[in-house]
């Protein structure tokens, strides 16, 4: 089957996006507006100062803005009413593994909770609509086995963060069989679907605690960075891989049979494009032109899992999709996009961010 592009597809329609303004969420915004789609943001302010929503000024791109949170469930179906969405991007979360050993009740509140919110809201709308949400490749139960976790495998969770996101699946997953049942579709409209997503990387992200945020910090500061474990393993890509699988998703949900669609896919590199966190960061201190870095591991430290990978076959095989850029070209966009950065931080990102979009669009896969 194959399903006409995404600008033919959403120029036009109405995509809501919850999330909008932090990492993933404003470089969604940011190409979902290149594609003519009309775009509703429902998010708290950016979480941190610099961020991607600001720096490349995605908020002029939204027709509208509302700053809210999921967990207000009345406000959120207002919200989805007013805008009568064809498409449904669920980006908001509390996303660090690290802060939800902090709050681990709040974490389970946004991203638990915040999803019910949403699901119900989609309820009352009555109306057909394609609905996205996006997890985390943490959603599995790791028990650092060397292959991929396939879409099949048990969800799980031991720090707060993953099992939110194992338990968001399940709800997602009950949702889906309780009111949305895709052999149903006909009936009622709704096509819901799950995103397991890599490690991303990619220019503008500076929430605490991840290893990108860290480098630029500290290289931009001519100091060495402190990295927590050298040796874990995780599905590294570059923030617009997992998107355009998003995108890909949303299309042939909105115009082929829909019930095969509607289930969970994950998003991650090649099988044979893997990293290390040592060799992320030896890697990005290449493309930057400089850095050293030391290894600060400390076992008394809260559990982060040692060897993560997804399988991508799935996504391959049925949806068509697959990585366009290699971790080295992720690398080095992202690196570059920080030195332009912080050449001058006064300037619109825009511009920037658009080049890296373009880049990536027109680099055929393999």
């Amino acid at each position: 089957m194959i399903s006409p592009p995404p600008e033919e597809v959403l120029a036009g329609r109405s995509v809501f996006v919850t999330g909008h303004t932090g990492f993933m969420g404003s470089w969604l915004v940011l190409w979902l507006t290149r594609l003519k789609a009309r775009v509703t943001g429902y998010a708290l302010k950016p979480p941190t100062d610099p961020s991607h929503f600001v720096v490349s000024e995605v908020g002029t791109l939204l027709q509208r803005h509302h700053g809210d949170d999921v967990r207000r469930a009345d406000a959120l179906a207002a919200a989805l009413a007013e805008a009568r969405p064809d498409v449904i991007f669920h980006l908001a979360a509390q996303p660090l593994v690290r802060e939800s050993y902090r709050i681990p009740r709040e974490t389970f509140e946004v991203n638990v909770i915040g999803t019910a919110n949403l699901l119900d809201a989609v309820r009352a709308l009555s109306r057909p609509c394609a609905v996205i949400v996006v997890t985390s490749d943490k959603c599995y139960e790791n028990r650092e086995q060397v292959q991929g976790y396939r879409e099949t495998d048990p969800l799980g969770g031991f720090d707060p963060y993953s099992a939110s996101k194992g338990a968001t699946e399940l709800l997602v997953s009950s949702y889906r069989r309780s009111f949305f049942d895709p052999s149903k579709l006909a009936e009622h409209g709704v096509g819901v679907a799950t995103v397991r997503a890599g490690n991303v990387i990619g220019g503008g992200d500076w929430a605490k605690d991840r290893i990108v945020t860290d480098l630029v910090r500290h290289l931009a500061a001519g100091e060495p960075v402190s990295i927590r474990n050298p040796k874990a393993v995780r599905p590294w890509q570059h923030v617009l891989e997992p998107l355009s699988g998003c995108i890909a998703l949303a299309t042939r949900m909105l115009t082929l049979a829909g019930a095969p669609w509607c289930s969970g896919w994950n998003f991650g590199p090649r099988p044979d494009d893997e990293a290390t966190v040592g060799e992320l960061v030896e890697r990005f201190c290449q493309a930057w032109g400089g850095g050293t870095w030391k290894d600060v591991s400390d076992p008394s430290q809260p559990h982060e899992a040692g060897l993560l990978r997804l399988c991508i076959d799935k996504a391959v095989t049925q949806l068509g999709w697959q990585p366009r850029w290699h971790l080295s070209q992720g690398i080095a966009r992202t690196a570059g996009w920080y030195r332009r950065y912080y050449s001058n931080p006064a300037a619109s990102m825009r511009e920037a961010s658009l080049e890296d979009l373009q880049a990536y669009l027109q680099t055929e896969p393999e």
